[in-house]
C-alpha cells in the first residue's frame, strides 16, 4: 500500500504542474497571440493532449489513487476523493465541455468567453491535484510509521 500511495502523490503531483504550467505559462501566452491565432493554438493542443502518455500519468493516477485508498487512512481517502472529482470528473465535466465548443465554435467572442471560464477552471484542477499530492504524501507517512 506504501508503493501506490507514494505512486499516487507523484502522479498527483505532476498533474498539479500540468495544470499549473498551463494557468501560468500556455494560456497566457496563448492570450497574447491575435484570437484567430490563440483558437487555432488551443485547438491544436487539444488534439495533441489526448495521448498515451499524458493519458497514462491523467488516467492511472486516477486508477492508483483509488487503489491507494485501500491502505484505509483518512489522508488517503482526502487525496483520492481530491484527484478523482478535482482532476477527473472536474475535466470530465467543466473543460471537456469549452473544448468542444472552442472546436465547433472557435469565433473571437467564444474565445474571450473560453480563456475567462476555462483558466479559473483550470487553477481549480491544478490546487485540487496539489492538495491530493499532499494527502498522499501524508497518507505515506502514516502507513510508513504504522509499518514500524
Amino acid at each position: 500500500m506504501f508503493t501506490l500511495t507514494i505512486i499516487a502523490a507523484l502522479g498527483c503531483g505532476l498533474m498539479a504542474g500540468v495544470f499549473l504550467a498551463f494557468s501560468a505559462m500556455v494560456v497566457p501566452g496563448l492570450r497574447r497571440l491575435p484570437p484567430a491565432e490563440g483558437v487555432a493554438a488551443m485547438r491544436a493542443i487539444n488534439v495533441a493532449v489526448v495521448n498515451p502518455v499524458f493519458l497514462l500519468v491523467f488516467l492511472g493516477t486516477g486508477a492508483v489513487s483509488a487503489a491507494a485508498v485501500l491502505g484505509g487512512t483518512a489522508a488517503g481517502w482526502a487525496g483520492a476523493a481530491l484527484y478523482l472529482l478535482g482532476g477527473i470528473v472536474f475535466t470530465v465535466a467543466y473543460h471537456i465541455p469549452r473544448n468542444n465548443a472552442l472546436e465547433r465554435a472557435g469565433t473571437v467572442e467564444y474565445w474571450a468567453r473560453y480563456l475567462r471560464e476555462w483558466v479559473p477552471g483550470n487553477h481549480v484542477r491544478a490546487i485540487a491535484c496539489l492538495g491530493a499530492a499532499l494527502a498522499f504524501t501524508i497518507a505515506a507517512i502514516q502507513l510508513a510509521q504504522s509499518s514500524q
